[in-house]
């Protein structure tokens, strides 16, 4: 799949979770907003109670994507023979989709009343989601190989670039300039702070700063544009590989706790949906078949 083309994947997808929250919110809104006590007389209540033609199917359709979701890119990601069928990143990516899609129509199928046993299941998929959530971003910081597998320390070193010899060939670059563009492509012990989030954000300013101080020493320079844009580049390039690589032990223990917290909520949601449907079935409740 070219970038082009993993652009449009990824805004398709991104626009069908809209659109269809979107939809959902614009059709149940007064349904929903109505007390639990009145709703069994609203105009809609036969349509969006969780037994509903409607919120059955929310129900039916939404647990089908997770289980689509979940086990399809599990099979993919254990199963070799299947490399080929595209890249597990963007396996991933449809499993995201899928997971985030069928939580929604879930939460719209329990017309937002929560009890029993299902509470249980319904909350688990809320961790699991928002587990999720942290999940992608635990992910994301982890170099990885074109097919998704996951670098070691050594091979995202070798990833790096000279940038010294690169800018040499650049002419009038004067000399203070040039150690200033090395200088801040070099990785840099960073200020130990207690509090996480803050040494994040200071290291976020930091790198800021020095591709801020780049731009001015190229554009007192006079780069051209085309050259501009590439030294700018490498350097974030640079710049976002040392600090991927100063907390790559960190992200990779964070992810090992992460399946820990990740996995048992969604075993649970998933037994719990599965005797939820067969004592609905074991009821004689159906949908549309």
């Amino acid at each position: 799949m070219s970038k082009t083309g993993h652009t449009i994947f990824i805004a398709v997808l991104t626009a069908v979770v809209i659109l269809t929250l979107t939809v959902l919110i614009y059709t149940g809104f007064s349904y929903y907003n109505t007390n639990l006590e009145e709703r069994f007389f609203h105009i809609s209540h036969s349509t969006l109670k969780p037994s509903g033609i409607l919120g059955h199917g929310l129900g039916i359709i939404g647990s089908f994507l997770i289980l689509i979701g979940v086990f399809s890119y599990m099979i993919r990601k254990r199963n070799r023979s299947l490399m080929r069928l595209g890249l597990l990143k963007h396996w991933l990516e449809f499993h995201i989709f899928l997971c985030t899609l069928g939580p929604i129509m879930i939460l719209f199928h329990t017309a937002f009343k929560f009890g029993g046993l299902v509470a249980i299941s319904f909350w688990s998929m809320v961790a699991v989601f928002l587990s999720g959530i942290i999940g992608r971003f635990i992910y994301i910081q982890i170099p990885r190989s074109i097919e998704g597998r996951e670098l070691s320390i050594s091979e995202v070193r070798d990833m790096k670039s000279d940038v010294g010899d690169i800018i040499k060939l650049s002419e009038g670059l004067d000399e203070e300039s040039y150690n200033l563009i090395t200088e801040s492509t070099k990785r840099r012990v960073s200020a130990y702070h207690e509090n996480f989030f803050v040494r994040i954000f200071k290291n976020y300013s930091d790198d800021r700063q020095s591709i801020s101080k780049v731009k001015s020493a190229l554009k007192k320079n006079k780069f051209t544009k085309n050259q501009y844009r590439q030294v700018v580049g490498l350097v974030k390039h640079e710049i976002a590989l040392n600090r991927k690589i100063e907390r790559l032990v960190t992200m990779q223990n964070l992810f090992k706790y992460w399946h820990v917290a990740h996995l048992p909520f969604a075993l649970v949601m998933l037994v719990i949906m599965i005797i939820h449907v067969a004592v609905t079935v074991a009821f004689g409740f159906r949908w549309i078949f």
